[in-house]
């Protein structure tokens, strides 16, 4: 069973976002977050990306049966931050790598992972077909 997903729909995940901009000096770490912000302002603009935010780095890790475990986090169990999001609306996963190499963070060590949005479940899309299969 293939994976449907929405092909204009992408994330962008900044990653190794936590400790990027030590060493910038006030002016330089000015000029890098107006980068950012000409670049988001500029995507907007042209309908390119429809949501995006900065996480804060405080957060719980929710995990176990019935969520019996709640962990400070969220990187608890990872030494790489996630710093923050975009989402895409573009034709194509090539043209969301495209943007995804214009961000201003590449320079000082961050990765952008892309991914496309799925349009259903694929978990559930499985267990439908399991259960129609069991019943046939």
């Amino acid at each position: 069973m293939s994976i449907e997903f929405t092909p204009s729909e992408y994330l962008l995940l900044f990653r190794n976002a936590g400790d990027w901009h030590h060493g910038l000096s006030p002016q330089e770490l000015q000029e890098v977050t107006d980068q950012w912000m000409t670049w988001y302002n500029r995507l907007s603009e042209q309908g390119k990306v429809t949501a995006g935010h900065p996480l804060m780095h405080e957060g719980k890790i929710v995990s176990g049966k019935n969520g019996q475990f709640v962990a400070a986090g969220p990187f608890a169990e990872s030494q790489e931050t996630t710093g923050g999001y975009f989402l895409l609306s573009v034709e194509s996963a090539d043209e969301a790598i495209a943007i995804a190499r214009e961000c201003p963070g590449l320079a000082y060590g961050m990765r952008v992972e892309v991914r496309p949005v799925a349009a259903k479940c694929a978990l559930r899309e499985t267990a439908e077909a399991e259960l129609a299969q069991s019943h046939a």
